[in-house]
């Protein structure tokens, strides 16, 4: 089995009853940013400032949303299908130093350095997960030149909070059928709170769900199979 599919104890972060099928919340103590976050704070947005049009308020409005700030009631269930498709994992365009240019760009408006940049995207995008295909209910993992499928129900979403004061959200999926070598668990993370098409989007796959709820530390991201490298790069940039 690839080595992304977490098999670690889980600190026991949430107390008991917590993790109903329906919206819960963790608080993650050991992270000081999320990665269900604000990509290194770069939706900073002023909370008291005025809106000068609804239009402008609604902008605003989603960006609070996807820096992961937004009331309990705001979160809905979602389905599969918000991340049908067919995606590739970012990792080996970071290997191949595609990416220098998207931590470049974070370094000159963030607070590391843009190799700082790389060696911590470096362990949030590692995986051997080189592409996912998601259709129906079946999802399928290509790694190591193998390729394996599982069918997944709806597991509940549950809303955690970051120690930065943020929050995100984590929909999961269980497996109740296919090959043994796809994970028992696989929980969504892409910044939006109710149903929409994903654009890209954070996967966390394992076997445990409670070791996944309190991974912060690595994140393998998925953008669409059809985008080029550069296309990726640029996406990463815009936002």
């Amino acid at each position: 089995m690839p080595s992304v599919f977490l098999r670690h104890t889980a600190t026991a972060l949430m107390t008991a009853g917590l993790l109903a099928a329906s919206s819960t919340q963790a608080v993650l103590a050991s992270d000081t940013h999320g990665h269900d976050h604000s990509h290194d704070s770069a939706h900073t947005h002023d909370h008291n400032q005025g809106h000068a049009d609804e239009s402008a308020h609604s902008h605003n409005h989603d960006e609070d949303i996807h820096a992961g700030y937004f009331d309990d009631d705001q979160v809905k269930a979602r389905a599969l299908s918000d991340w049908e498709g067919d995606w590739r994992s970012v990792y080996p365009l970071l290997q191949s130093g595609t990416l220098d240019e998207v931590f470049a760009h974070k370094a000159q408006d963030g607070d590391k350095s843009a190799e700082a940049y790389k060696q911590y995207y470096r362990e949030g995008y590692r995986t051997d997960v080189e592409r996912i295909d998601i259709h129906g209910q079946d999802v399928t993992f290509h790694a190591n030149g193998d390729a394996y499928t599982g069918r997944y129900a709806d597991d509940g979403h549950e809303i955690l909070e970051y120690k930065a004061g943020n929050r995100g959200v984590r929909y999961s999926f269980k497996k109740t059928a296919g090959d043994e070598q796809a994970p028992e668990f696989i929980q969504f993370s892409d910044h939006d709170i109710a149903p929409t098409d994903a654009h890209h989007y954070h996967l966390y796959m394992g076997d445990d769900r409670q070791a996944l709820l309190d991974n912060v530390v690595n994140w393998p991201t998925y953008y669409p199979a059809s985008l080029s490298d550069q296309q990726i790069a640029q996406e990463m940039m815009a936002h």
